[in-house]
């Protein structure tokens, strides 16, 4: 089995899988485009099956200790009162750590930071891959200048370059890609701390949800989904926020407050809602988005992104060959991920996406009725999951 692999894309998904490549004996270059690591993004929750991935790749303390637990809070109806409350503590105890908020730039770091130097390159587009028989893939790499490019070999390459991946779109041509879910969110991380009272919160008002991920340093990261026809864009989104929900429960208004308008994120929510027959091709390999993007609504995309990397570097250390390896990956991860994207689907259209005002009472009234430990039970259903063996 070869032991060059390149792996395109250095967000969350593909900077982990670096870091399980090199603990399966790689030697690995992570290519991504963007010029600069702005490390712009707002918060994640990670549930108990991305710490235990991170474990396995043995960066589980480092994220810990830099994260908040989740103890508090659950889903609340626009005027404050208590749909559903989240017992973080009975979380932990069924699955031996609570759910996580971190920023994602610390998160970046973090994975960063458990990579030599020059393993990461910046600025490096992937224009293709090229594979004919058993020889080495043929990376072709495009810098910043005609001059920069370059092709480079490798035995193995994993996507993991984002919902819109172009290398999904190498390998199956004929998929139709991502969809516009119906959704837009508006995210942020305040300036300075805010007093939440709580660890964790989604509101879920006709066709909106409001969220709040209390961070380590009592600053937070909010978010909004709306309804939305894809591509609108605000003049002025901080200000369009404030109007929204200027009536929304404490603290939605003291959030929006502690926000400076240039800190304001405003991306279209697309998924994968066609699954993809395969997760390879040859020793090309999906991971992350690129593989499964999904709705945000079970806070599950970047859990899922981490176990794919933790599979991809159990299979890779124990199968005889690369493609076995990777035929391992796919007939685990493929059944999983699609299961918990349909998930995610269905819990928007339920939740933040519902407008009709019969539907949103019944929904309420539903989440009040339901026994004290039916959102625990909810959250096991995609949160209980172990990597698989390794030696």
């Amino acid at each position: 089995m070869g032991d060059s692999a390149v792996v395109v894309g250095g967000g969350i998904g593909g900077l982990a899988a670096a870091i399980g490549l090199r603990q399966a004996g790689r030697q690995v270059t992570v290519l991504e485009r963007a010029r600069e690591l702005a490390d712009v993004g707002a918060g994640i929750s990670l549930h108990a099956n991305g710490m235990r991935a991170l474990d396995a790749l043995g960066v589980g303390d480092a994220v810990r200790a830099a994260a908040r637990p989740q103890y508090t809070g659950g889903t609340r109806a626009p005027g404050g009162g208590w749909l559903a409350r989240m017992d973080g503590s009975a979380l932990e105890r069924a699955l031996g750590t609570p759910i996580v908020g971190i920023p994602r730039a610390e998160l970046h770091r973090v994975l960063r930071a458990a990579l030599p130097p020059g393993c990461l390159r910046i600025g490096t587009e992937v224009a293709s891959v090229a594979q004919a028989g058993p020889g080495p893939l043929r990376v072709s790499v495009v810098g910043s200048t005609p001059d920069d490019a370059e092709t480079l070999d490798a035995d193995l390459v994993v996507a993991a370059d984002g919902v819109n991946s172009g290398l999904r779109a190498q390998l199956f041509p004929h998929h139709p890609g991502p969809a516009y879910s119906g959704s837009t969110v508006l995210r942020a991380v305040t300036e300075h701390p805010v007093e939440l009272g709580t660890d964790f919160e989604l509101t879920w008002g006709r066709g909106a949800e409001f969220g709040h991920i209390a961070f380590r340093d009592g600053r937070a990261e909010w978010h909004a989904v709306l309804n939305s026809p894809p591509g609108l864009r605000l003049a002025d989104p901080l200000g369009a926020m404030r109007r929204r929900f200027a009536r929304w429960h404490a603290p939605i208004p003291a959030l929006l407050e502690a926000t400076r308008p240039d800190a304001v994120l405003h991306h279209d929510i697309h998924e994968l809602r066609t699954p993809l027959p395969a997760y390879i091709a040859g020793r090309i390999v999906l991971l992350g988005d690129a593989a499964h993007a999904m709705t945000p609504n079970l806070g599950q995309g970047a859990c899922q992104a981490l176990e794919d990397a933790a599979t991809l570097a159990a299979a890779l250390a124990t199968a005889p060959t690369v493609e076995s390896a990777l035929a391992r990956y796919d007939a685990q991860r493929r059944p999983r991920s699609q299961s918990v994207a349909r998930a995610a689907r269905q819990a928007g259209r339920m939740g933040q996406q519902l407008t009709n005002p019969l539907a949103v009472a019944a929904r309420d009234t539903a989440l009040r009725l339901a026994p004290s430990g039916a959102t625990v039970r909810a959250i096991l259903r995609h949160a209980d999951w172990r990597p698989p063996g390794r030696p």
